[in-house]
């Protein structure tokens, strides 16, 4: 039984999928959906996911614009652009990369971004909704995550275990309420958690999400436990590698996600579906 589950193939679906949507809208007489993004700065990682985002756009056939600005943008320039994308109602989705510029207060322009454009799921407002289980846009690489347990046959995890290692609001917290909703018994574990080892050994789910390169060993890991790596770390030998030990860890679990080729283009797939998704909530208004 393969026991790597390759976000880069359920992706490509995904996009196929998006992709006849979309034409259908475009043969009808409508407009392609249109993301907006904007990049500050030359972080090269930041360059790298914007490059992959700008990619998936065109393969789904999705309209993308991309604003680039030096990182002594002001806040209030950042700002005034955000409150202009807002209001052009030919964007559907405005996503912001992350990081900023220290000069720049994180949290004011995510509550900036219209929560019905806010395709990476970060507005406060669409996070208090998925806390209470409200119809909101959901952060896009927990999204991804739970996507891959639907398709493994982990969609309903009553009576299962569950632990997050990992408390970033990012992944951590929304991928751990997403997973009680499924029924999952729910364990939060991060760098002040004692005896972190035991505890994920009697997990059946563990999403490792901590940013620490092959921090997960195999004798943390339950006999058939399923895995997700969200991490993306380098080695010391500067080889890319996820969260987990991977190679140590396969013989003991049902499914792992690997790095590269798992949780990352799964991400970029549900933040396109998240912009598709907006798109259809304006026709329908």
């Amino acid at each position: 039984m393969e026991k790597l589950i390759y976000g880069s193939e359920i992706s490509k679906n995904i996009k196929l999928e998006l992709k006849d949507k979309i034409t259908a809208l475009v043969e009808s007489g409508k407009r392609a959906p249109h993301l907006a993004v904007i990049l500050i700065g030359d972080n090269v990682g930041s360059m790298a996911y914007v490059k992959g985002k700008s990619k998936g756009c065109e393969e789904v056939g999705m309209l993308n614009t991309m604003f680039t600005y030096d990182d002594t943008i002001s806040e209030v320039e950042l700002l005034e652009k955000i409150e202009e994308l807002n209001h052009d109602d030919t964007i559907d989705g405005i996503l912001v990369q992350l990081p900023l510029p220290k000069h720049i207060d994180e949290n004011k322009v995510l509550y900036a971004i219209d929560p019905s454009k806010d395709v990476d799921g970060f507005h406060p407002f669409n996070m208090g909704c998925m806390m209470i289980d409200q119809e909101s846009v959901l952060p896009c690489t927990p999204k991804g995550i739970m996507r891959i347990l639907d398709i493994i046959g982990y969609g309903d995890l009553s009576g299962k275990r569950a632990i997050v290692i990992g408390r970033s609001n990012i992944v951590g917290k929304p991928i751990a309420q997403l997973l009680l909703r499924k029924n999952a018994t729910v364990t939060i574990a991060h760098s002040r958690t004692k005896n972190i080892e035991a505890l994920c050994a009697e997990h059946d789910v563990v999403v490792v999400a901590i940013g620490k390169p092959r921090f997960v060993k195999k004798e943390w890991i339950k006999e058939g436990a399923v895995v997700i790596d969200v991490g993306i770390n380098r080695s010391l030998d500067n080889k890319l590698c996820g969260d987990v030990d991977s190679e140590d860890c396969l013989e003991k679990v049902k499914y792992i996600t690997p790095v590269p080729k798992g949780i990352g283009p799964m991400t970029i797939a549900m933040l396109l579906e998240n912009t598709l998704e907006a798109y259809e909530r304006k026709l329908v208004r």
